[in-house]
């Protein structure tokens, strides 16, 4: 199996240091959420085609979102910090520039760990009604731990393609919505970091495929497609969970239909937003492709039974 990554650790730490930003520069002091603004495009969100809410319950249902989104990327970031860790150790500490390059890795996701943290005390400060993310996320972590570690490689790698789209395609050009800047800034400094990320994580993998057996890859790939479903269930506990956090924001009752319609519009997005935009990404369906083109067939058909 030939496969050659592009990157070198040496490029990728370069390129790392040039991005330079602490989570006080996004929120805290002047730096506040505006709750008269959504928190997510309506691409990641899709509540406009939702009858049963009327404007200001779907402007809630937004920042409701924006609330999981950030417990969500917590969980995300407590599974891959012990991932890069791992991987750390297995290469060993004799290439400074690799050592630097996955230190820095570490440190930027426990950065991004304060900063999701950090805006969920101020959405918490400044939202009238609590809302709940799925617990417990040390648990669902470990759990991710017990697969083997390319699955989990490849989970960590899609969902940093994950949230290049989210930017790059639903807030960088988006001046058509009006939303909320210190929110837009969480995911444009978010998107920075994560693009080296993904450099890193590529590396990683194409350095790790050729060491192993091909019954090896087989298994990492069967563990792969199970954290994909394993993901699916935790994004559709959230819709229920935010479900209540709605009912209990908008005062008001809401029907069996008008659940029922809520959940089917918010399932579909919570898909499209946190599995099928990594999955179809074209950089990370080629590295899939290079792993294995059966594992690219199974991921497509995988993404469109989803959207």
């Amino acid at each position: 199996m030939l496969m050659q990554s592009t990157y070198t650790y040496t490029s990728i730490l370069h390129d790392a240091i040039k991005v330079d930003w602490q989570v006080a520069d996004l929120i805290g002091g002047d730096k506040q959420l505006d709750f008269t603004k959504s928190f997510l495009p309506e691409a990641l969100v899709g509540s406009d085609a939702i009858e049963c809410l009327n404007a200001r319950e779907k402007l809630l249902l937004n920042q409701i979102r924006g609330k999981s989104y950030l417990h969500l990327f917590v969980l995300v970031e407590e599974f891959i910090i012990p991932m890069v860790w791992a991987q750390l150790q297995r290469k060993g500490y004799r290439d400074a520039d690799a050592l630097h390059a996955l230190l820095c890795f570490t440190e930027e996701e426990g950065k991004h760990i304060r900063l999701f943290q950090n805006f969920a005390a101020a959405f918490d400060r400044g939202f009238n009604t609590p809302c709940a993310g799925v617990e417990p996320r040390e648990e669902i972590a470990k759990q991710v731990l017990t697969y083997h570690p390319l699955s989990v490689l490849l989970l960590t790698l899609q969902f940093e393609w994950t949230t290049q789209s989210h930017y790059l395609e639903s807030v960088r050009d988006n001046h058509a919505e009006n939303l909320d800047r210190c929110f837009s800034n969480l995911l444009k400094y978010h998107w920075l970091e994560e693009a080296q990320h993904t450099k890193l994580d590529a590396l990683l993998l194409y350095e790790l495929v050729p060491t192993m057996p091909d019954r090896e890859i087989e298994i990492a790939i069967e563990d792969y497609l199970k954290l994909v479903t394993i993901l699916n269930e935790i994004l559709m506990a959230q819709v229920q969970l935010d479900l209540v956090s709605l009912q209990a924001a908008i005062s008001r009752p809401l029907t069996t239909a008008n659940l029922q319609e809520i959940q089917s519009h918010q399932s579909q997005a919570y898909r499209w937003a946190f599995l099928c935009t990594g999955l179809t990404h074209p950089n990370f369906v080629k590295i899939l492709n290079d792993i294995s083109p059966t594992l690219k067939t199974r991921v497509t058909a995988l993404a469109q039974s989803l959207s």
